[in-house]
């Protein structure tokens, strides 16, 4: 079942990566190869939510005591296609007010070039931070995964070191029983001998 869980999670990290390539690149594209990649963007993010969701039906099939990490996963997943979504809105609305000028039959003044380049340097700059976050988010869920390991494997510690107790006591009992029967052995063999004679 996990095996199954990795392979959608392998798919889903290289389709979020194309994903975010792509919006970071619509801004400085030619309109027609914009448009282009708008449509193939939207189509990306549906198979993500696709993935998501097959995500979610396998975590539903683990084992109780072992879905805690899968499901802090999951939660890191659907937080970053919640940012790639954003992000996609953001990089649509630049990419329409550019469709519009050009509609409008904007002739590229110094003031609008000047407007879409701080659009575009504050996109860059809102990526990084973003880019910034999904990576912290990341290496948290990452630790978070290893304390629910490390909590696992102290709790398999606890139950073998009842279960050798457990074990050492049976041997005890069963070494008290064999020496109470060599002394009834001994007994009946004693009465035995009385009674022939």
């Amino acid at each position: 079942m996990s095996s199954d869980f990795e392979g959608y999670e392998q798919d889903f990290a290289v389709l979020t990566a194309e994903i975010t390539n792509k919006i970071a690149r619509v801004p400085r594209l030619p309109p027609d190869e914009k448009k282009q990649v708008v449509a193939n963007v939207e189509k990306q993010l549906e198979e993500a939510k696709e993935l998501l969701e097959q995500m979610d039906l396998e975590v539903r099939e683990i084992p109780p005591q072992s879905r805690g990490m899968y499901s802090n996963r999951m939660r890191s997943y659907k937080q970053e296609m919640g940012k790639l979504e954003t992000d996609f809105k953001r990089s649509r609305i630049a990419y329409s007010d550019e469709v519009r000028n050009e509609l409008l039959g904007d002739d590229g003044n110094s003031s609008e070039n000047q407007l879409i380049k701080l659009r575009e340097e504050r996109a860059h700059l809102l990526d990084n931070t973003e880019r910034l976050e999904r990576s912290s988010r990341r290496l948290e869920a990452g630790y978070q995964i290893a304390v629910e390991t490390e909590q696992i494997g102290q709790e398999m510690l606890e139950n073998l070191s009842h279960d050798r107790e457990k074990i050492q006591r049976a041997r005890e009992r069963l070494r008290e029983t064999d020496a109470n029967l060599g002394k009834s052995s001994r007994v009946l063999t004693g009465m035995l001998r009385r009674l022939k004679c």
